[in-house]
This record gives structure tokens, sequence and C-alpha cells, in this order.
């Protein structure tokens, strides 16, 4: 049965102007579309959201985190008005706290296993108050100090959360570390990879700042693994190698016309680094994935200036990687979310004029729609470096990172077991950091 809201006429195949152009809106309207998503709650609000933690012994919230940061501590000390000592429980367990109150499925994670979600369908707003208590104390030196140095030298390739997480513990357990990046700055998905909605006002470079001021944490940018030097050669010049690579590559779609397609993570990437007043987008425009990332380049679009922006997703609502909170977010500002339809061709002369897709359901029908921009969101790849094992796409690592190579671990996005999230890669870069500090000093 046909859905009333395809585009079910097929593309007239006449010379067309590229509808992808700058400016769609008003600078001044950008900028209102593009404000902080979720402001720092203020003195009072912080006191009234503490105050429905009901500090459970057993910590259902605090077991839900990666980080396994100590929720009703943290949560405690803000109610007794002391938010710099909630920022060190918590950057004590994540170096990058602040981030991750901003991009965490805390739906997911913390406040889904919360007792008063469970009970009221209501949880206490715990990534609003890691953000207040964090917040504060960025806005002074943090409170780690390096140990008495050892002598050892580790390389960090990556400065994305795993390594920048990696590179702080270290660098604190008193070891020098040189981060070695691919790009020009540091910071990786949380620089380069989210929504600018919720990494304003250069927050992403602020915190990078921040956590290298502990110091012993060179920064090499534009050094990057196989180009730029290879892992024997880490391997000779320090005492141990963690690599935090991420995913490089991104998968790409066999299809008619796929080349006028672009990957999602480009255009985030390009909207991230850019003048968002004069960023190129679409009038019509098709996202094809089911994830953050989709939802990401979906809401941006709109908040652009494009006229349509569609998500197209393989399976049903339930099944999309991205969470509901998340998926809301898209249909409150005007994406649509279309399900069960997989793309077959991109039609065009010369630039895109619609996506072709095939129902996924018992239909199987076929239906198109209009488009002068598409983006792909369907999964990256990782660029694996030599020597290396992997288990499956990922690389192979076991206990805390350890890899197949003796003195060198991994974690993040490029190794297996995680789930692709900043928050699970800063645990990994810190406990392969812990695990590092252990077998350097002997203990191990």
């Amino acid at each position: 049965m046909s859905d009333p809201t395809m585009d079910h006429e097929r593309p007239r195949h006449s010379p067309l102007t590229n509808g992808i152009v700058a400016a769609r809106l008003a600078p001044d309207e950008i900028a209102q579309n593009f404000h902080d998503i979720a402001p720092c709650l203020g003195d009072h609000e912080a006191l009234v959201a503490a105050d429905r933690c009901y500090f459970c012994h057993d910590a259902p919230c605090m077991t839900a985190c990666p980080t396994s940061i100590d929720v009703p501590l943290f949560i405690r000390q803000i109610a007794t008005g002391t938010p710099e000592a909630a920022a060190k429980t918590i950057f004590s367990q994540n170096i990058l706290g602040g981030i991750c109150a901003r991009v965490c499925p805390t739906e997911n994670l913390c406040e889904g296993a919360c007792v008063r979600e469970i009970a009221e369908g209501k949880p206490v707003e715990i990534g609003a108050l890691q953000r207040y208590a964090t917040d504060r104390m960025m806005a002074k030196p943090q409170p780690f100090t390096r140990a008495a140095e050892t002598g050892k030298t580790v390389a960090v390739v990556g400065a994305g959360p795993a390594g920048l997480s990696c590179a702080h513990r270290l660098a604190m357990r008193g070891h020098t570390v040189t981060l070695y990046d691919a790009r020009e700055k540091a910071g990786g998905l949380n620089e380069y990879g989210i929504a600018a909605y919720k990494a304003v006002d250069g927050f992403a470079q602020a915190e990078v700042d921040w956590l290298l001021s502990i110091g012993g944490i060179t920064v090499e940018n534009g050094w990057k693994l196989g180009a730029s030097g290879t892992l024997a050669d880490l391997e000779s010049a320090h005492g141990a190698v963690f690599l935090g690579i991420g995913l490089g590559g991104v998968n790409a779609l066999a299809l008619p016309g796929a080349e006028m397609a672009t990957p999602a993570t480009e255009f985030i990437e390009r909207l991230r680094q850019s003048d968002l007043a004069t960023l190129p987008v679409g009038r019509k425009v098709v996202v094809i994935g089911g994830g953050m990332t989709a939802v990401d380049a979906a809401v941006q679009a709109k908040l652009l200036g494009a006229e349509t922006s569609t998500i197209v997703y393989r399976r049903g609502r339930e099944d999309m990687p991205a969470s509901a909170v998340e998926q809301e977010h898209a249909l409150a500002n005007g994406v649509r979310i279309i399900t069960h339809a997989t793309p077959k061709a991109f039609i065009g002369t010369g630039a895109l004029e619609a996506v072709e897709f095939t129902r996924t359901d018992v239909s199987g029908e076929s239906f198109s729609l209009k488009a002068d921009q598409c983006f792909t969101a369907i999964g990256q790849t990782l660029i694996a470096p030599d020597g290396i094992t992997l288990a499956g796409r990922k690389l192979a690592v076991t206990g805390a990172g350890r890899t197949n190579r003796t003195g060198v671990w991994a974690g993040g996005d490029c190794a297996q077991g995680g789930d692709d999230l900043t928050v699970t890669a800063v645990a990994e870069g810190r406990d392969a950091a812990d695990d590092i500090h252990m077998t350097l000093m002997g203990a191990h």
C-alpha cells in the first residue's frame, strides 16, 4: 500500500540547477537555530534537581555508567553546595565529563536506570547536574597534578575521547606522553563529529586545553599512522603504544549514482569547522541511516534552512540506533523519518534530483524522494594498522585493551567490545592507561 507522505513522481531528467546553496537563512536566524540545546542549570535549578535524588545505596545509575561515576556522591555534593567537589568526583572517573554531560545518551544509561525513571517516568536530571558541576570546575585550574616523573614515555595515537583519556591518566601517573593525531585539531569525534548545538562556543577545544593543562603531554597534529610513521617506529621510540584511532573509513553504497551522495560525517565535519552562515545546504535533503550521525546531519540541515530533511532507515523506529529522545528531537525540528526502506538508486543528470527506494516490508514497492542533497550515515569502517589481529571489523583486545602485539594497547571505536559512545571510549582509554602504567612499572 502506498504511503501518502511519499514523493512517488519520478523526476524529469531535464537539466536542473543544483539546489545546494549557502546562506539560505540570515546569520542571526542561523545563530538562533544553533543555540545551546540544553543550557547549564542555574544554582537554584541544580539544588532542586539534586533534591530529587534518593541516593540509592546500590546506585543503579552508577552501574549503568560506562565510566562508573559515583552518581549519588556527586549529586549529594551538589546538594550540599560543593559543586567543585562534585566535579572532582566526576573527573576522577571521566576526565571528559564535560562533553559527556552534553552528548551522552543518558536516557539509555544513568537516567534510564534511575529509580525515579522506573517509578515515575521522570528520572533525576543526572546529565544536567553533571554539566552544572563540570562547567564550574572547568572555569578553574584542574584538580589533578602529575606524579613524580617516571622516565617512561608512551605514544598515544588518536586525540579523540579514548586517546585523550588515556593520555591524561598516563600523564597523571608521571609518564611522558606524545599524542599523535592526523587532524589539525585534537578532540576527535567531539571536535569533528557531533552536532554543533551540543557543544557551542568552542567547548570541545576548551575541554582539550583544560585536559592538557596537567602537563607532560605533547600533541603532534598532522601525524597519520602509516603515512607519517609506522607502528614499529612508535614501538622503538616509546615504552608503550595506545591506539585510539577511531574508525577512519566510511561504508559505501554500491548503487547507481552513489557518487552523488556524501558521507554524513563529511558534512558534519565541514559544519563544525565552518562559518555556518556560509555553509551550503540543499533545498530537499535526504539522509540514509538511523543512528546518531543520521539524526545530527538531518537536524542540522534543517536548521541551516533546508525546506525538507528526511531520514530513511531500513528497519523500524524501535530498531534505530539513535535513541528515542534523539528521534523526537529530529521530529520536533521538522525532520521526517521514513522507516522500512532501503536505497535503490540515485537519480540525476549532473546533479542529484531524487533517490529511489525499495520497501523492506512485505510490499516491496518502490518509491522516490526528490532530493538535491543526500547524506549517507550507514556506518564507518576501521583502517587497521599492520600487525594487529582483528576481531571482526575491529582490533582484537583482551583485558584492559591489550592487543596481540606486546606493548600495544587499543580502545575506543577502533577496538572490539565498545558501543561507539564517547563515554565508553573514555572508560577504555582510562583503563588501558592504568594497565600500561602497571606494566611499565613492573607490576605485571
